[in-house]
C-alpha cells in the first residue's frame, strides 16, 4: 500500500494543503475578504458570484458550493464574514452556513459587521484572527496516510484524437490503480458522455444507478432543447473540431476512458460528496472554471485537467485555466507530444509515449499516480507556482428548469 504525507483533520480526512479559507456568505462581503486574504499569506479567499437574482434552488446550490470548499479537507479552518442575521436571502444566513462548518470540526471564526463596528472593523478583526490561524495550522505537520484517503477529480478538454487513444486511457489506467487502493475518483461533464452512456451505464453497480445515468444525460438534452439549443451544435466545440473530433459521441467514447473501468458506485448532484470510495460521475455543465471548483467542493484534494490541445497555437501558448479549484492544485496532462512541446511550461505531464509505442498506458498510469503522491505531499503543480486566481463560477440551472 503506497504512502502520501498529509494533514489529519478532526473528521478523519486528510488534507493535501493547508488554507484558512477567507468566506463571504453573501457577496457583499466579497470585498472584505479580498481585503483580508491579500494580508494574510497562507490564506485563500472564495468571491462569490452571488445569490442576488438566483431561483431558491440555485441559491441552496451556491451554499453547498460554498459549504463544500470550507470543509474541504485541504481547508485547515475558515473566516466566516456576514453583515448581520437576517439580512438577506434565508439560504445565506450565518446560522445557516456555520453549522454545516462546525460539523467538520475544523477551527471557525464568525465575523458579523453589525457586531464588529462596520465593514472596516471587521477587515481588521478579521486579519487578526486569519493570522491565528494560519500560525496553529502551521503546527499540524504532516504525516503517512494511505492512499485511499485521496478523492480525485477529473475532467477533460480541449480534446482531440490523441486523447482517446493515449491521454484518457492513461489516466483511466491511473484511475484504476487509485480504485483498486481504495481511493475515489469523481469525473465531470454531463454533455461528454453523451452519445456513450450506454457504454457507461454497463459499469453501473446498480439498476438505479444505471438509470440515475440515463435520466441525467437525458435531462441536460432535454435543458438544452428548452432553449432552443441543440446540444450537437455547442459540443464539439471549434477547438475539438479544428483537432479532427467530428461528433459529439465520438468525443464522448474517447471520454470516459478516463474513468477507467471499475464500478461506477453513484451518480452526484454538482458539489455532492461521494457517500464511500469509488468511481462517481458528478452532474455539471462543460466549463472548467465551474467543473473543477465543483469536485473540490465535493471533497476532491487534487484534480487532473487531461488535454487534447492540437489546435492550440504553435509558440507558447495560453491555456484555458491555471489553477481553478482554489484550495486544491489541479495537474495539467496530455497525451499529445505536441502539446507538451508547445506547452511545457504549464504541463505537469504527458503520455505523448504511448503514441509512440514507447511506453505502455499502463506504465503511464502509474507514473501518473506517483504524480498524485507526491503532490499529495507537499509537491506544487505548474499551476500552482503563478500567482493567480482563475475566476470562479458556478453551474446554476436558472429558471428555465
Amino acid at each position: 500500500m503506497r504512502e502520501f504525507m498529509g494533514y489529519e483533520r478532526p473528521n478523519g480526512s486528510v488534507g493535501v494543503r493547508n488554507h484558512v479559507l477567507i468566506l463571504p456568505a453573501t457577496r457583499v462581503c466579497n470585498l472584505m475578504a479580498h481585503r483580508i486574504h491579500t494580508a494574510v499569506n497562507g490564506t485563500k479567499a472564495l468571491i462569490t458570484t452571488g445569490e442576488y437574482g438566483r431561483t431558491k434552488k440555485d441559491r441552496d446550490r451556491l451554499v453547498r458550493f460554498m459549504t463544500g470548499l470550507a470543509t474541504n479537507p485541504n481547508v485547515a479552518a475558515v473566516v466566516l464574514l456576514g453583515v448581520e442575521n437576517g439580512y438577506g436571502y434565508p439560504e445565506n444566513q450565518i446560522d445557516q452556513i456555520a453549522p454545516v462548518i462546525k460539523a467538520s470540526g475544523k477551527p471557525l471564526v464568525t465575523l458579523i459587521t453589525a457586531e464588529e463596528g462596520g465593514m472596516h472593523a471587521t477587515i481588521e478583526k478579521g486579519i487578526i484572527e486569519a493570522r491565528r490561524l494560519v500560525h496553529e495550522a502551521s503546527r499540524n505537520l504532516r504525516r503517512p496516510f494511505p492512499i485511499s484517503k485521496l478523492c480525485v477529480g477529473v475532467k477533460c478538454g480541449d480534446s482531440d484524437a490523441t486523447s482517446g487513444i493515449a491521454g484518457n486511457p492513461s489516466f483511466g489506467a491511473m484511475a484504476d490503480l487509485l480504485v483498486d487502493a481504495g481511493g475515489t475518483l469523481i469525473f465531470s461533464e454531463t454533455m461528454e458522455v453523451i452519445g456513450a452512456e450506454h457504454v457507461l451505464a454497463e459499469r453501473a453497480v446498480s439498476e438505479k444507478v444505471r438509470r440515475k445515468l440515463l435520466d441525467t444525460v437525458q435531462a441536460t438534452e432535454r435543458m438544452a432543447a428548452s432553449i432552443g439549443e441543440d446540444i450537437r451544435t455547442i459540443n464539439p466545440i471549434p477547438e475539438n473540431i479544428a483537432a479532427g473530433i467530428t461528433t459529439l459521441e465520438e468525443k464522448s467514447l474517447g471520454a470516459i476512458i478516463k474513468t477507467g473501468t471499475r464500478p461506477l458506485q453513484g451518480i452526484l448532484d454538482y458539489c455532492q460528496p461521494p457517500a464511500s470510495p469509488g468511481v462517481y460521475m458528478m452532474d455539471a455543465w462543460m466549463s472548467s472554471y465551474s467543473l473543477m471548483i465543483s469536485m473540490v467542493a465535493a471533497g476532491c484534494q487534487m484534480t487532473f485537467y487531461q488535454l487534447g490541445g492540437q489546435e492550440l497555437p504553435e509558440i507558447d501558448p495560453p491555456l484555458s485555466a491555471i489553477n481553478p479549484g482554489l484550495v486544491a492544485p489541479m495537474h495539467t496532462i496530455t497525451g499529445n507530444p505536441n502539446t507538451y512541446a508547445r506547452a511545457e511550461k504549464d504541463m505537469d505531464y504527458s503520455s505523448g509515449e504511448v503514441l509512440y509505442g514507447t511506453k505502455t498506458v499502463e506504465q503511464a498510469g502509474q507514473e501518473l499516480l506517483e504524480l498524485a503522491i507526491m503532490t499529495a505531499s507537499g509537491a506544487v503543480t505548474k499551476g500552482e507556482t503563478v500567482n493567480f486566481e482563475d475566476p470562479i463560477e458556478v453551474y446554476f440551472e436558472g429558471p428555465f428548469i
